[in-house]
């Protein structure tokens, strides 16, 4: 059976850092777009973009081909330059011998993507990516919603 090829589109966003954040993604299979979005009240900008790539797996049905475009440094370098294998092998220890940041995520992320075939794109971030200013348009909108509401 052929697996379906579907791209997924990521940014996180945070008022503060830390503070008020969101995270957007728009998942894209067979020409259909499904547009996700979400808020914490007191986070870091480096968990919405961990959050934006899970929630937008976690949507995701079945086994397929998935390429990850995302903006962030942190995500894309921790899978294509060998920092999780890194962290696997120190107990998740950073270099500096410190505990890694986020973890948990990290850890459901590696769960997640298990699943899938899966390629990391880099895009260049607030440039002329079409789906990456959706994303973060999908993020920072959180943060505008939820200023309004306290």
């Amino acid at each position: 059976m052929e697996l379906l090829n579907v791209d997924l589109y990521t940014d996180g966003a945070c008022s503060g850092n830390p503070g008020e954040g969101g995270w957007g993604c728009v998942l894209i299979c067979k020409n259909k777009e499904k547009q996700l979005s979400g808020y914490e009240a007191n986070t870091t900008n480096n968990r919405m973009e961990l959050l934006a790539v899970i929630e937008g797996i976690k949507a995701i049905k079945k086994k397929c081909n998935l390429t990850i475009y995302t903006d962030s440094a942190y995500v894309h370098n921790a899978f294509t330059q060998g920092w999780i294998e890194n962290w696997l092998q120190n107990g998740f220890k950073n270099a500096q011998k410190k505990p890694v940041a986020n973890k948990e995520l990290w850890l459901e992320l590696l769960d997640l993507i298990a699943n899938h075939n899966v390629n990391w794109v880099k895009v260049k971030g607030h440039t002329d990516n079409f789906y990456n200013n959706i994303c973060d348009e999908l993020a920072t909108g959180e943060i505008k919603k939820h200023k309004t509401k306290n």
